[in-house]
């Protein structure tokens, strides 16, 4: 595995107990992962990573090895500025107050929030295959609608997704990827196991809810008022729906500063899983330079 030489600690960072690999030297580099994964997802790439940047790569609250905070009527214990709270937390835990980051799926979501709430915390920033939570579903369509209809389904009232999916968590989480053969066996053994558990089914069901709500709330509180700050990077797969469904870089435009970006020949959806060599390279070109 790349994350020889890594420490896997658990950190306690406040609002919840973070599951975290850390390892490498030099400037500090964020990861965070997406749904329905763990930080294993970086397993590819994170050794050459650590090459350059001290790399950290903890699961996300509610997700994997981390612990999974008593949600409330309105979701905020689940969206992604609780989710950047625990980010920012978990860095000044390990000495850093300011320090690149790059989110995929879920993680980007996060990261992109990060940005916007601290921005004198985040160097440069690198977004994989999203556009904004509140462009999401300003956008929906039908192509939306059948494609990623999980958005509606895991958004909808306790307990019925958590009910639903419990009967075969892992065929509901990796449904796109049937037969794939590009995930690390350690990394899609940590994925069973975590969906393995009901927290885990019923936070991931409190990400999306929230992601239905306070998190579109948070970014059109945000929209045409503030810009992340940080040089952005967006990188989507070349075979995936985000660059199919969207003119990606023109819905990122309004939210960022200083924006550029790329498609990642031949991958979908999972991209540092996918096209490791291709997506080290790009975030390579962009965090060093």
């Amino acid at each position: 595995m790349a994350f020889d030489g890594f420490r896997l600690e658990q950190i306690d960072v406040g609002e919840a107990v973070l599951r975290v690999r850390h390892g490498g030297s030099g400037p500090p580099l964020l990861l965070l992962h997406g749904y329905p994964q763990t930080h294993m997802m970086w397993g590819k790439i994170a050794g050459e990573l650590a090459r350059d940047f001290t790399v950290v790569a903890p699961d996300l609250r509610g997700y994997g090895g981390s612990s999974k905070p008593p949600t409330t009527e309105d979701h905020e214990p689940y969206s992604k500025r609780a989710m950047a709270r625990d980010a920012v937390a978990l860095m000044a835990k390990l000495g850093f107050a300011r320090f690149d980051l790059v989110g995929h799926d879920r993680g980007g979501r996060t990261a992109y929030r990060l940005a916007l709430d601290a921005p004198q915390a985040v160097g440069k920033l690198s977004i994989l295959d999203i556009i904004p939570t509140a462009d999401v579903w300003r956008l929906a369509d039908r192509r939306f609608a059948l494609g990623y209809w999980h958005w509606s389904f895991l958004a909808q009232a306790h307990p019925f997704p958590e009910h639903f999916i419990a009967a075969d968590p892992v065929h509901f989480a990796f449904r796109i990827a049937q037969g794939a053969t590009y995930f690390d066996p350690a990394a899609y053994a940590d994925y069973v196991t975590a969906l393995g558990d009901p927290a885990v089914i019923a936070a991931m069901c409190e990400d999306y809810r929230a992601g239905a709500t306070c998190d579109v709330k948070a970014d059109e509180a945000d929209r045409g008022v503030r810009q992340i700050a940080a040089p952005t990077q967006v990188l989507w797969g070349a075979k995936g729906a985000v660059g199919h469904w969207y003119d990606v870089l023109e819905v990122w435009r309004p939210w960022c500063a200083d924006l550029r970006g790329q498609a990642i020949e031949g991958a979908g959806h999972f991209l540092a899983e996918e096209k490791p060599a291709e997506t080290l390279a790009a975030l390579r070109g962009f965090l060093i330079s």
